[in-house]
């Protein structure tokens, strides 16, 4: 089951060398690597245990090794088998389920055991793990290791696979993600991706991972209130994830199969909710809607009298943005603030993660006027969104939003570069006793000065009075 939920590369197991500088002692840990079937006895050194001073070096010599082992596993699928030798011992401490495997009640004297649902090297990762007390995890074999801890009741190594898991979760993977997390009983991740799939959902749903997921995670998908998309890219997500639906179940991916695979999920999807014009040209062009659905629809957009629909009529709630404003009070003087190409800049970091939509901005204290805007957001130097945008103020000290393409992933702990170059009225409204940290809500942003900055914005005053973001 696992080799089909959770297909991994075949990777070689490996151990991290001792710290001992012995050459004897790195060679046969390197027999161990290679899983070498020579006799210890006629290896480089008979004492081998006096090399070793703490019991578990001397542990994790015994992994991976055929020395003195009382039980071999054949893991993985047919056809991409490893044996791997075990020590009943080392493994039943490590794990109840090995315990009442070898020594329990109904415990059964056997040689060899077969594990077709884990793959090899998720396996050996939880051996590494039980052997030498070291937690080894990559991307590619990370839900299979997941996978194992849970079915041999490793909860330290699993919490591990988790927070790995939580760590590395994006747009890109966190529809996946749900899907295991689901599956796993993982509430905590569950709800880490959920935050994700809801800040940056058109990024979520455009992703290659959400034609992947199964259909209760694609229903769970399209019923969520929350959801920050428009419902067109909702549609289109969920006819790309028909079209990989029908080529799992050996289908031709014809207009009809995708309706037939999609079934009552299609419902789910609040087509009438789209913009008329997307509707017209979108949904109502692809084949996918009865004659009668889409001429229903196109009733409920026009007529007073509205036919009852199968979809749902009532927009998605979306999620409310909160405004972390920095500055206590705002100003405007005869020769301030000038732009002139120059670039205003500062520094901030959270406490929790984030997603950062934009920013709020000043504008003219002369009356209205329009700007041009180059705002920009950096993680070590690097960009991770710009974008070009025009906005318009009406000459109040109100701030006025500008937003990225996308909402942007921030993790805690670690400083971000927020950056705006503006053209427009050079006299403008300025922040003044900035705070170096404010509280918003449950996040704790924390300002600092950013040498980017080269027309004066820092942490007490200037331009990018606010950060807007989901929480």
């Amino acid at each position: 089951m696992a080799a089909e939920l959770y297909p991994t590369k075949k990777l070689v197991s490996s151990t991290s060398a001792s710290s001992t500088t012995s050459s004897s002692i790195q060679q046969y840990q390197q027999q161990n690597l290679t899983n070498n079937n020579t006799s210890f006895a006629a290896r480089s050194c008979c004492n081998w245990q006096g090399l070793y001073p703490t019991i578990r070096e001397r542990n994790s010599v015994m992994f991976n090794n055929e020395t003195m082992a009382d039980v071999h596993f054949v893991v993985g699928p047919p056809g991409g088998t490893q044996r791997v030798p075990g020590h009943k011992y080392v493994l039943a401490v490590g794990s109840s389920v090995f315990h009442a495997m070898f020594y329990g009640e109904l415990a059964e004297d056997q040689e060899e055991i077969r594990i077709p649902d884990v793959e090899p090297p998720s396996f050996l990762a939880m051996m590494k793990y039980i052997y030498c007390d070291e937690i080894d995890l990559c991307a590619d074999t990370v839900l299979a290791t997941l996978y194992a801890a849970k079915k041999y009741i490793v909860p330290h190594l699993a919490r591990a696979c988790v927070n790995f898991l939580e760590t590395s979760l994006s747009a890109k993977n966190a529809c996946v993600l749900l899907s295991q997390s689901c599956l796993f009983e993982e509430p905590d991740l569950t709800q880490r991706c959920w935050e994700v799939i809801d800040a940056q959902a058109e990024l979520a749903l455009r992703s290659e991972g959400f034609c992947d997921i199964d259909a209760q995670t694609l229903e769970s998908i399209l019923r969520r209130e929350t959801l920050n998309a428009k419902e067109m890219v909702v549609f289109e997500a969920a006819l790309s994830w028909a079209e990989a639906e029908c080529q799992r179940q050996d289908l031709t991916p014809t207009i009809e199969n995708r309706r037939l695979v999609l079934g009552k999920a299609i419902y789910l999807i609040r087509i009438p909710t789209m913009v008329l014009e997307d509707f017209a040209n979108g949904a109502a062009q692809s084949g996918v809607l009865t004659l009668n659905e889409t001429n229903d629809i196109f009733l409920w957009y026009t007529a007073a009298n509205k036919p009852d629909l199968l979809f749902c009529t009532k927009q998605r709630k979306g999620l409310s943005p909160q405004r972390c404003h920095r500055f206590q009070s705002c100003a405007y003087r005869s020769n301030q603030w000038r732009y002139r190409g120059r670039c205003d800049s500062i520094q901030f970091a959270v406490d929790k993660r984030v997603f950062i939509a934009g920013f709020g901005l000043y504008g003219s204290s002369c009356g209205s006027a329009e700007y041009s805007a180059k705002i920009e957001l950096k993680r070590q130097g690097v960009p991770m969104a710009q974008r070009m945008i025009k906005y318009f103020s009406d000459g109040s000290s109100s701030t006025f939003p500008v937003y990225f393409d996308y909402p942007v992933q921030i993790e805690p702990d670690t400083f971000y570069t927020a950056s705006v170059v503006l053209d427009g009225n050079e006299l403008s409204y300025f922040g003044q006793e900035g705070m170096t940290e404010v509280q918003c809500g449950k996040v704790t942003f924390q300002f600092q000065c950013s040498s980017d900055s080269t027309n004066g914005t820092g942490v007490q005053g200037g331009q990018i009075p606010e950060l807007i973001f989901y929480a």
